[in-house]
């Protein structure tokens, strides 16, 4: 059994440069390599503020040297480090330690038996000849994370752009629920992945929720504003002026659902969540029976300490507002008897809130196994957001894990020529160290308790994140650098644990070595059709990658949520719609030039390779061809983004927009820009045509679906 390194390798260093020692030692970088062979220093008050955000002054050269012997001091002193992860497959081996230390190994179950540990999250106990003892956590990862069929295809789509005709105004899981059963029955369609289901911060008077799902209050608990209301087991039961007021609600809901589907009104966000939160509120009136009760109570027992967090906060953010930075002072501490004693003064309110987060989690189950009883051999595959909104409740839950002052972005690329500023806060990487991982092994726990997979957004954030200080451009920030061996061992314990595939978006800016340490690890990573091209082979232009080129172990899309539809992108419609928006870098003949050149590559290779018999000119036909192509390639998992169809033209996020495009806002929506219901998407003859294609390559309708024990391995 390997052991995964303690410590970051970094290149050495000049005599007297003690603060970039320092900054080594953390993990933070004094420079970086936009390009290969070009290296920019990172501003010296920059690597100041990141080391002080991790606890560390390194303001002075005196103060640099005291933190030098101070980390020199607590090394020497330790006998184990805070958190020791290793591999399944060899012997209980950890480097450092005094000759004749004993160590031996505390499971759930008690001591380990003789010789490896098991897979699984444990105590390590030490004890050397000279006294000293140490426990910390011990994480044994299995060498490889569960992977997917040999072959399988399915849907990709924003769940609250899925409106049918019983949505309270965006979709729900209900909805997704019926997405799975009829795509897995008609299709033979394997999965189908949604955007993060996180909970969000909600809107405040006079300023309206962000509805970005990337930029969630809670990544730990999903968002009650998905509930499926009337599938509430209580509802039913709900009598006199109660069910009046409901039924006066149903028909707001309507209207706002018929406002967007016929009148075409971006989706309101927060009217939805309004009139779901007084419905919810008359539901909680109906006793619940004895089994429900029961089954709540173990909900609570099994959530503990994180779900009375999370709904502190949202009892707190009723009265206060959202954003927690401006509560009074006490309740800025979730720990401080001030917020204690609030605790108790909204106990109603924070019990409506734990009840709302387990009646969401049993539709996120009921969602699962309609997508499993239809016969798909995944399911459902949920999205983990790179982090968090500053304001919401896991910022405030987590303030020791979370690093003040400082914003998740990425550095200054071709594309963003000033970088970029996420606004959101980075985990510590030393306090998690400290926990032994534990908030993100809790993390995880959550979002797979009802997922055949998991999607990591920007999953190069397991290995570094781009820091950026309060204040500064996205351009001043840096690398600080997280102990990935770590971070993907507690993930492969916690996908091994729940049987579930793993997906890392691993698009843009990517470090040396990262694609290959996740594929050796089994996380399949995501080839967008239009970015693959041979850059590697040589010539004035690269071309087209060749199918049988492509990887094996990702998902291969035609686009994702963030770039345009395969219709826009055919058309050249997403350049005109960004000369609109005044995002042109380029005069736009220029850009409407290069994209057509492009786009005719790919056409020229679809006809050499005789996927589009229908020959040029026919939009619905190269939309096929695409996905024939997708299927030519070796990739485990073809997604279908679910707008392309239907011929959507627009984008669900327009990156570089704010006010000037309803990013977040918009329902599926066929070529002519009417927006479509799910019953209407499912009759679509477009849609049909695109699956009969995809099925042409694909599993033989009739033949035996294999079981999860054949297709699911580890």
């Amino acid at each position: 059994m390997g052991v995964i390194a303690r410590s970051l390798a970094f290149p050495p260093l000049e005599a007297g440069m003690d603060r970039a020692h320092l900054a080594a030692l953390h993990g933070v970088a004094t420079s970086y390599e936009p390009a290969p062979g070009q290296s920019v220093p990172v501003p010296e008050d920059t690597v100041v503020a990141v080391l002080a955000a991790l606890g560390v002054d390194a303001s002075t050269p005196r103060a640099v040297r005291d933190a030098l012997d101070a980390h020199a001091r607590a090394e020497g002193n330790r006998l184990l480090p805070p958190a020791v992860v290793l591999r399944e497959g060899g012997p209980l081996d950890v480097p450092g330690l005094p000759e004749g230390t004993v160590l031996h190994v505390e499971t759930a179950d008690g001591p380990a038996p003789d010789g490896e540990p098991p897979v699984g999250t444990h105590l390590l106990r030490a004890r050397a000849p000279d006294g000293r003892s140490a426990a910390a956590p011990l994480v044994v990862a299995p060498r490889l994370l569960p992977q997917p069929p040999a072959r399988c295809h399915g849907f990709l789509v924003q769940l609250y752009s899925l409106l049918s005709a019983r949505s309270w105004g965006m979709g729900d899981l209900g909805d997704l629920a019926e997405l799975a059963a009829w795509s897995g029955r008609s299709f033979g369609a394997d999965f189908v992945q949604v955007n993060p289901l996180h909970a969000a911060v909600p809107g405040a008077p006079g300023r309206p929720a962000d509805p970005s799902p990337y930029r969630p209050s809670s990544r730990r608990f999903p968002d009650p504003v998905h509930l499926r209301v009337e599938e509430v087991t209580e509802f039913g039961y709900l009598v006199g002026e109660d069910r009046e007021e409901v039924q006066r609600l149903l028909d707001r809901a309507a209207g706002l659902r018929e406002a967007v589907l016929r009148g075409g009104a971006p989706i309101d966000h927060d009217a939805v969540r309004a009139l779901k939160l007084r419905a919810l509120e008359l539901v909680r009136r109906v006793p619940l029976g004895p089994g429900r009760r029961a089954a709540y109570c173990d909900f609570l027992a099994g959530q503990g300490q994180a779900l009375d967090d999370h709904a502190t906060w949202c009892a707190l953010a009723e009265v206060h507002g959202p954003d927690w930075h401006r509560w009074p002072g006490g309740l800025k501490d979730p720990r401080s008897a001030r917020t204690a004693r609030a605790r108790g003064e909204l106990l109603d309110r924070v019990d409506f809130h734990c009840w709302l987060a387990w009646l969401t989690d049993r539709q996120l189950a009921a969602a699962q196994r309609a997508a499993r009883d239809a016969g798909m051999r995944v399911g459902l595959v949920h999205d983990l957001a790179v982090g968090v909104h500053p304001d919401g409740s896991d910022a405030w839950a987590q303030q020791d894990a979370l690093a003040a002052g400082m914003s998740v972005g990425a550095p200054p690329d071709a594309f963003t020529s000033r970088g970029q500023d996420w606004g959101l806060p980075p985990w510590r990487p030393d306090a998690l160290r400290a926990t032994g991982y534990a908030p993100y092994r809790e993390l995880l726990r959550g979002l797979l308790r009802h997922a055949g997979a998991l999607r990591i957004d920007h999953v190069m954030g397991l290995f570094r994140l781009w820091w950026v200080p309060e204040g500064r451009e996205p351009g001043q920030g840096t690398y600080v650098h997280y102990d990935a061996e770590a971070m993907l061992g507690v993930l492969a314990v916690e996908a091994h644990r729940a049987g579930a595939v793993v997906i890392g978006e691993d698009l843009g800016t990517v470090g040396p070595g990262v694609r290959e340490a996740l594929a050796e690890r089994g996380v399949l990573g995501t080839s967008v059709l239009w970015f693959e091209r041979d850059w590697a082979g040589g010539g004035r232009r690269a071309q087209p990658l060749a199918p049988e080129r492509w990887r094996e172990a990702c998902v291969a899309t035609a686009t994702t949520h963030d770039l345009p539809s395969t219709a826009a992108r055919l058309t050249g419609d997403h350049v005109a719609l960004r000369h609109r928006l005044g995002l042109l870098a380029r005069p736009l003949a220029v850009e409407q030039r290069e994209d057509a050149k492009a786009v005719a590559e790919w056409l020229a290779l679809f006809g050499r390779l005789g996927l589009l018999p229908e020959g040029p000119g026919d939009e619905e036909a190269a939309v096929r061809a695409v996905h024939r192509f997708l299927l030519r390639t070796p990739a485990r998992m073809i997604g279908i983004w679910l707008p392309d169809a239907v011929g959507d033209r627009r984008p669900q996020n327009l990156p570089g927009t704010c006010d000037e495009y309803p990013n977040w806002r918009l329902p599926v929506a066929d070529a002519a820009g009417r927006p479509l219901s799910l019953e209407e998407l499912a009759a679509s003859p477009r849609l049909h045509a695109l699956m009969d294609a995809v099925r042409g390559r694909g599993q033989t309708p009739g033949a035996r679906r294999p079981r999860r024990s054949d297709t699911l391995s580890p």
